[in-house]
């Protein structure tokens, strides 16, 4: 099967700017669709044991439906993605108050986080001739309460062996706490296929992040052991989910969150790997980055219809979101995510779809 990208009007925002979809179609067969408003992954393709393909993460029908307000599916989140305690810090001297949108905290973002821009996309050239789109945005100083002028670029690429790659890079001018993630929800029956309860999951972590009853995180690290977060070995998410905190899901450590800031990137490293047994799909997520976020969809209320017409409830997706500390500018001894000016941030993570 060839490889291809295209593109597509997706609809107009209400400025009247156009917003477009980029579709990319790799040689295994994966196929991804992702709009230039907030970076969002709208449709991916995946094929299950008998090669039959299905559309594994959710989504709504239209532009008008992600205007309307959604639960981050599918888009890039940040400039903080996760959430900034007491929605404040204090960085060089100087205090930043932000919007509290997940009171008490400040939570992805803010009200109108990356996930609400409009970025700019440009095919991108690889030497493996892999589809590839360059999403670009320039957030100025200031936005939702954050200091300095930050250039951020995420590509998306599909690869020959069904893998869904996320690189990013950023700069800045001055100071200011950096924290992107991607923020699918993924079921692997297909969306609107139900719960996710059925699907088995495994984390590679010895230990997650505490946070209180409002999901602040404390900056300690618990060990997973004896714990109903301890996914070191794959479960039954319907087993596991009813004993974590607030049916919710963690934040897991990755490798110990001192590594000097501004570090050489690293290969990407096993974090995680969820499968089907009913479809035979499964999905391995490496990363560079020293976090993953388990979320599992809890607050789906199925208020939201899909777009295929099915209403998401509780658990019909989860989450697996790499990133860094999101509260490490309030955690100055950890590795505290604040992109300096003369650094480029560079991260990527590759979610890889196959069967069994």
């Amino acid at each position: 099967m060839p490889s291809s990208l295209h593109s597509r009007p997706f609809g107009s925002l209400p400025s009247g700017e156009v917003v477009e979809a980029y579709i990319l179609r790799g040689s295994g067969g994966l196929e991804l669709e992702a709009i230039t408003y907030g970076g969002i992954v709208t449709r991916l393709l995946a094929p299950d044991r008998q090669g039959r393909r299905a559309d594994v993460v959710l989504g709504l029908p239209d532009l008008g439906s992600y205007l309307a307000g959604h639960p981050y599916f599918g888009a890039i989140t940040g400039r903080v993605a996760g959430r900034i305690g007491g929605a404040r810090y204090i960085l060089d001297g100087i205090a930043h108050p932000l919007v509290a949108n997940d009171p008490p905290n400040h939570l992805h973002g803010g009200a109108r986080g990356f996930d609400k821009r409009l970025w700019t996309a440009r095919p991108a050239s690889r030497d493996d001739g892999a589809p590839s789109v360059r999403f670009t945005y320039r957030s100025p100083d200031g936005e939702e309460g954050h200091p300095g002028t930050v250039d951020v670029a995420v590509t998306y690429t599909v690869t020959a062996g069904n893998g869904f790659l996320i690189e990013s890079e950023a700069a800045t001018d001055r100071a200011t706490p950096f924290n992107l993630t991607h923020h699918s929800y993924f079921n692997l029956a297909g969306e609107g296929s139900g719960s996710i309860e059925e699907q088995e999951i495994q984390i590679a972590a010895d230990t997650f992040v505490a946070c209180d009853p409002l999901m602040t995180l404390l900056g300690k690290l618990v060990p997973v052991s004896g714990t109903a977060s301890d996914f070191r070995q794959a479960r039954r998410l319907g087993d596991a989910i009813p004993f974590l905190f607030q049916n919710h899901g963690d934040l897991y450590a990755l490798r110990p969150p001192f590594a000097e800031s501004g570090s050489p990137l690293s290969p990407p490293a096993r974090a995680a790997c969820l499968t089907d047994p009913a479809s035979g799909r499964r999905l391995e997520v490496h990363t560079t980055e020293a976090f993953l976020q388990l979320y599992t969809g809890a607050a789906l209320d199925g208020s939201l219809t899909g777009k295929s017409g099915a209403p998401y409830a509780r658990h019909a997706g989860l989450c697996l979101e790499c990133q860094d500390y999101p509260d490490g500018v309030n955690h100055p001894t950890w590795e505290n995510g604040v992109l300096h000016p003369g650094q480029i941030r560079r991260q990527a993570t590759l979610y890889t779809f196959s069967t069994f």
